[in-house]
């Protein structure tokens, strides 16, 4: 059974429109250990939701780990690893994070408990509702 994630992005920097304009992308950039860890655990299928930062702070599109973590290749670092995504489509509708921290059933979601950090498990009855507040069948 694939898992379910949020990775978080500037969308100034990179953007769920330019990863539908590329089809396909390494993610990479993540450096906190336990977003590392995450990243390592991902596999191939997972369903990830793009959650865009800065002025947005919503889940805006749907993609999936196209292959699982690997070295990165521009680091020089061995810890850090990198996954390839591809992308699914947009969300119906924004899930705000204001929407999501108004919802008693995301109390122990990291996307609230843990703000800044930028790959976040989502348990299977979260991804579900999340899936629904966006309007996505």
């Amino acid at each position: 059974m694939p898992a379910h994630w949020i990775l978080k992005t500037e969308p100034t920097a990179y953007s769920f429109e330019r990863l539908l304009q590329d089809r396909r992308t390494v993610w990479d950039g993540v450096t906190n250990p336990l977003a590392l860890k995450h990243l390592r655990e991902m596999a191939v299928g997972d369903a990830v939701l793009i959650y865009h930062t800065g002025d947005q702070k919503a889940a805006v599109g749907l993609a999936h780990v196209a292959r699982a973590a690997y070295p990165d290749p521009k680091a020089k670092d061995p810890r850090l690893v990198v996954v390839d995504l591809e992308a699914d489509h947009p969300l119906p509708a924004p899930v705000t994070l204001a929407a999501v921290k108004a919802d008693p059933a995301f109390a122990d979601l990291a996307l609230v408990r843990m703000g800044r950090l930028s790959v976040v498990p989502v348990k299977p009855e979260q991804w579900k509702r999340l899936l629904a507040m966006a309007g996505e069948r």
